[in-house]
């Protein structure tokens, strides 16, 4: 049997006009239906318009929406919608939200007298403003819920839905159920019930999982093109629009959906509710490379973060070798970095910026042990009175060179990479979890690292992803380095890839494709016989095969000692850099630029004269834009503009 999607929102829209109590709006580049509570009946069908060969309801389906929640408050639930017969107030089948929470409801005539059954998904969070897309699949008694293609939620109740559940002289509402109170408030673009079938497969097949389609009305689908002579648009839509002119303003929440007009730059700009994100303007092309400032630092500088903390200005911190003075930090003043804050650190390796709720923090990795033979690494926390960051909590680490923050499920965590523990690199590097109760960052995991370097955290789509750069195991560096998957709560073994003295992991997207890229530092094996040039090796490029499931080999270029890589954009092109280190005879080796070419690949386009080149920062300011790199061999680093066109 052929089984077709039913479109449950085309029926209510008639062809060329919209239904009474309808409008269409448009949020982040889609387009919904908004629905009045005046008129719910008008939102109505028979539902023998869809199931016109047979007045039952399938046994086996699915539903699927594409729906925008707004805040809905405690208590009050909203129907998505509702099947009902005409001589009854009962719920045939229905879907429904509340905060927090997915019911879904059926009416089962079995029972003496009817029964209506509800199962409820607990732990669904749908009001954050953004669009998502729903699958619900039933079958006897399991019912099973996808959210944006993440893991699905499964229910096994005991009453299952029934196998012959009539919808004679029954009616579609949507986004109702025959009453004003409960009227569904926010966005529908997509309300989907496809028989026979579970609909996950059909619908989690592209990277854009949140406004997965398998049917929307045509009304939704184009954007409205310019109207030929004074036609009118044959679709009207609304969408709340509002053009600043001017400097440049604010962007916050309360700014959110409104545009700036950039006159000097000939650019058109939206605000996402925090930065200010290019619609239309003026691209730019990447014409060359120039010396903007010299840098010196207190000592040699193994790693640099830059950062913007909010109302305050741009820093950089430089994670400096030599105690004391230890490690600095620099704001960016009048177009130039200029000290703000020393910082005692013990042979600093890096510094991680990132914010939970309204606080900062700003951690340390130390390689060596202070003054008193003790090894930790510190957590420092933004002091909004004092203007500076703050000693808050120090964390046991063993010769660490690497901390790398982000955020699951709404929980922070805090992952600290362990290089090895005396002579020996085969230790556990930690994922530190915050516990909001106590305020500190507490052992969630470990995983066990060899002369780890570096940890890359990445989401795609629902699933988050930890890579860690594993570099020598006491005898090699011809090791595999790993990369693990988020799973039931922990971070589980997903991929091994062979490296070669891995320093970083770097990933990227260009358009829809997923890249990541490590960079291969030497190539040692005690066992075998030297090679000609231990640093003369390629690093490499892996793309995300979806199919397959796995990173597959995209590119090989040849570096010297690479330490590291870091994309950046300018207009619409991509490029990498890489940090050359060493080439087996000189420091002072070019680190190279690579332009992104399509199927070319990427493509040398700038040669930089570096000197034991450790780390890449690229930043953005009202001066321009800007490439930072440190040095591990002097106490000077380098900011370079980018020149364009």
């Amino acid at each position: 049997t052929d089984l077709r999607p039913l479109d449950i929102l085309s029926e209510v829209v008639p062809a060329g006009a919209l239904a009474r109590g309808v409008r269409v709006f448009q949020w982040q580049g889609e387009r919904g239906f908004q629905l009045a509570a005046s008129r719910p009946r008008a939102l109505g069908f028979p539902a023998s318009r869809l199931f016109i060969h047979c007045d039952r309801f399938p046994e086996e389906f699915s539903i699927i929406a594409t729906l925008r929640v707004l805040s809905v408050p405690a208590k009050r639930n909203e129907y998505i919608f509702t099947l009902m017969a005409e001589e009854s107030p009962g719920v045939l089948v229905g879907l429904r939200y509340a905060p927090d929470k997915l019911h879904f409801l059926f009416w089962s005539q079995e029972r003496a007298g009817g029964w209506q059954t509800r199962v409820t998904f607990p732990n669904v969070s749908l009001s954050d403003g953004q669009w998502h897309t729903l699958v619900l699949a039933v079958s006897g008694q399991s019912f099973s819920l996808t959210v944006d293609c993440s893991i699905p939620k499964d229910v096994v109740v005991e009453t299952p839905f029934p196998a012959s559940l009539s919808v004679r002289r029954a009616s579609f509402y949507l986004g109702n159920r025959r009453r004003r109170k409960g009227v569904f408030t926010g966005l529908l673009r997509q309300l989907v019930l496809l028989p026979g079938a579970d609909a996950t497969p059909r619908i989690c097949t592209t990277m854009n999982f949140k406004a997965a389609t398998l049917s929307v009305p045509p009304i939704l689908q184009d954007v409205p093109m310019k109207p030929a002579s004074n036609e009118v648009l044959k679709y009207p839509y609304e969408t709340d629009t509002k053009v600043t002119l001017g400097s440049r303003p604010r962007c916050t929440k309360q700014e959110k959906a409104q545009f700036w007009f950039n006159a000097s730059r000939r650019g058109l700009y939206l605000c996402n509710g925090s930065t200010w994100v290019s619609m239309l303007e003026v691209k730019h092309r990447l014409d060359y490379v120039e010396e903007y400032q010299n840098l010196v630092t207190n000592s040699e500088t193994m790693g640099i973060e830059v950062f913007t903390i909010p109302k305050v200005g741009l820093f950089a911190a430089t994670a400096n070798r030599i105690t004391p003075p230890g490690s600095a930090i620099y704001k960016w003043t009048d177009g130039k970095f200029v000290p703000y804050q020393n910082i005692p650190t013990y042979q600093a390796q890096s510094w991680k910026y990132f914010t939970i709720g309204k606080k900062i923090f700003l951690a340390v990795a130390n390689f060596e042990q202070n003054e008193r033979g003790q090894e930790f690494s510190v957590i420092y926390k933004w002091s909004r009175r004092k203007a500076k960051f703050i000693p808050y909590q120090r964390i046991s680490t063993h010769s660490a060179r690497d901390w790398e923050a982000f955020v699951i499920e709404g929980e922070a965590f805090l992952a600290v990479v362990n290089h090895r523990e005396g002579n020996n690199h085969n230790i556990d590097s930690v994922i530190y979890r915050w516990n909001p109760r106590t305020g500190l960052f507490e052992t969630n995991q470990t995983i066990p690292t060899s002369g780890a370097y570096d940890w890359e955290f990445f989401t795609i789509g629902p699933y988050s992803f930890l890579a860690v750069a594993n570099t020598f195991n006491g005898t090699s560096t011809k090791i595999y380095s790993h990369i693990y998957i988020w799973l039931s709560g922990s971070f589980q073994l997903f991929q091994s890839i062979l490296t070669f003295g891995a320093a970083d992991w770097e990933v990227f997207r260009v358009g829809d494709r997923v890249f990541l890229a490590v960079a291969n530092s030497h190539s040692y094996d005690s066992g075998m016989p030297a090679p000609s040039n231990f640093y003369a090796i390629n690093s490499s490029i892996y793309e995300l095969n979806i199919t397959a499931q796995m990173f597959v080999k995209f590119q090989d270029l040849l570096t010297y000692s690479a330490l590291d890589w870091e994309f950046f954009s300018v207009g619409d092109d991509s490029f990498l850099v890489v940090a050359n280190s060493f080439d087996g005879f000189t420091f002072s080796v070019n680190s190279v630029i690579y332009r992104w070419q399509g199927y070319e690949g990427f493509v040398a386009a700038h040669h930089l004269p570096t000197v034991g080149c450790r780390d890449w920062e690229a930043f953005h300011t009202p001066e321009g834009s800007f490439l930072l790199y440190s040095s591990a061999r002097e106490p000077l680093s380098k900011v370079l503009k980018l020149k364009t066109t």
